[in-house]
């Protein structure tokens, strides 16, 4: 019998800490072991797989067991975690049965539904607004002011999605010229973003000052730009708005897309979940065929 040991994501650090130190002991039998950030998972034995047992790890692969509904990295956890065991253990043919089906599950849920479609975060909703601009990244002058992990995520974001040039300006220019130089970008101090107004096309602006940082009065009137203020209190003067050519985005805009996104994700699990409930089905009739097979 597939058996599973786990500890429940949602409990306190110090209950998830001493139930992981009993569970790890058993981390040496031929199992596999799940374990991400806010979870972990040991699933071990040979012969039957429970419906239960097999509905949830359905369930934790397309994402509906995480924290963020239809979450992407969950997948490859899974499968690292199943491709690891297999190399380090002969695991039984019950276990290699329920991970392969569950991998199937996953990538099936997230063709056939919008489970994992649409960004969860600030960086995510800003690089989607950008995308859905019309504009073409490989050929826009992106301008970030701010260097911290909000930015850094966008940057990244930005370069798996084709954009090629992209500028930094911090107050504190040695902060930017490294992350500069990690991502490829080029670094501006801050001073020059009258400069660095006149050339960008794409204005991400996100930093902790508790005045304008992109002035009305200093703002270029005959460029066509599209601007993200994500900071609060606002980095750009909201006048800069009711300008020819200028789109601009603020903090309220970029939540409010995100928890659009949230609902529809929910609105999804319906059919994520009918998905999952065939798949059960199928798992256990083939379970049962091939026992009956085994006992003739």
């Amino acid at each position: 019998m597939i058996q599973l040991s786990s500890i429940q994501p949602h409990s306190n650090l110090a209950d998830r800490e001493a139930a992981f130190t009993k569970l790890s002991s058993g981390v040496n039998l031929p199992g596999v072991l799940l374990q991400t950030c806010n979870r972990i998972e040991f699933y071990l034995g040979e012969g039957v797989v429970s419906k239960e047992i097999a509905e949830h790890l359905f369930r934790v692969v397309s994402g509906l067991e995480s924290n963020l509904i239809g979450e992407i990295a969950i997948q490859g956890q899974v499968r690292t975690a199943y491709a690891e065991a297999s190399l380090k253990y002969k695991l039984s043919k019950g276990l290699h049965h329920l991970f392969q089906t569950a991998l199937f599950v996953g990538k099936r849920v997230r063709t056939e539904s919008g489970i994992c479609r649409g960004a969860m975060s600030h960086s995510q909703a800003a690089v989607e607004i950008i995308t859905g601009s019309g504009l073409n990244l490989d050929k826009t002058i992106i301008s970030l002011i701010g260097v911290h992990k909000l930015n850094e995520s966008i940057v990244r974001f930005l370069l798996n999605k084709g954009a090629e040039t992209i500028f930094l300006a911090s107050k504190t220019f040695e902060k930017a010229e490294a992350i500069a130089q990690e991502y490829g970008c080029q670094v501006m101090k801050l001073s020059q973003l009258p400069e660095m107004l006149k050339f960008s096309d794409i204005i991400i602006s996100a930093t902790s000052a508790p005045h304008l940082i992109v002035r009305y009065d200093d703002f270029p009137k005959d460029r066509a730009m599209l601007i993200l203020d994500l900071a609060f209190p606002r980095d750009v003067d909201e006048r800069i708005g009711t300008l020819p050519g200028i789109t601009l985005y603020n903090i309220e805009n970029i939540e409010r897309q995100v928890n659009q996104n949230i609902e529809k994700r929910k609105a999804e699990i319906i059919k994520a979940e009918k998905i999952i409930n065939a798949e059960v089905l199928l798992f256990l009739e083939k379970q049962q065929r091939h026992a009956a097979l085994i006992s003739i």
